[in-house]
């Protein structure tokens, strides 16, 4: 596994929260979803759903990640996963998709954390300390640093486990999803970087 795909994974948890990066309290991370236009050099640019382009600057050392399909029955207790989801007017959580991370994301971004999936939208990086199959999927209890939750995740939702891509995969057209702190005249700075591959568009 190469150093910038181990940066990749290792960072992916911190795609899916609200952490802060070390550039200082005043710069907080920014996603970015939309389609691939141009990659040339270093910048690429991407047609936001928002409707217009953003320019980004994807350094040398920003790993390329994607993402492959993985199974329910891969969260099993002691796993490390990332799971949005969505709180319910019952109070409980339902998970909108699932991300069993590798063993070397383990404790990244750990956390339960909003997300901006709308106003009752969550993001989970946690261990699984139980899993109990019920009617509406399997509901995981999950530990993390100060607290613990647990979400049900239906047997729809797509499951999904990161896994290496390169800039090769950047071509016009392509769904990514980034992880970006603003930089110097309008253009953002890439940390996380994940980008269509094999038909598995990263949606979160």
């Amino acid at each position: 596994m190469s150093i910038q795909h181990k940066l990749g994974i290792l960072f992916a948890a911190v795609a899916f929260s609200s952490a802060s990066f070390s550039q200082g309290a005043d710069v907080k991370p920014e996603r970015i979803r939309g389609d691939v236009v141009s990659f040339s050099g270093e910048t690429l640019v991407v047609h936001r759903k928002s409707g217009d382009n953003a320019k980004i600057n994807v350094k040398a050392d920003v790993g390329v990640s994607a993402f492959k399909p993985a199974k329910l029955a891969d969260a099993k207790v002691g796993t490390y996963v990332g799971t949005p989801a969505i709180t319910g007017s019952d109070g409980k959580q339902v998970a909108t998709a699932l991300i069993v991370f590798p063993e070397a994301a383990r404790g990244t971004a750990e956390g339960h954390f909003p997300y901006d999936f709308g106003p009752a939208s969550t993001m989970t990086n946690a261990n699984v300390d139980a899993v109990v199959t019920g009617t509406k999927g399997r509901e995981l209890s999950m530990s993390f640093k100060g607290g613990t939750t647990s979400v049900i995740v239906p047997e729809n939702v797509p499951v999904v486990t990161p896994v290496p891509a390169s800039r090769a995969d950047l071509v016009p057209g392509k769904k990514v999803f980034l992880v970006v702190t603003p930089g110097a005249g309008g253009v953002y700075d890439a940390h996380v970087l994940f980008v269509e591959k094999d038909g598995m568009v990263p949606a979160f």
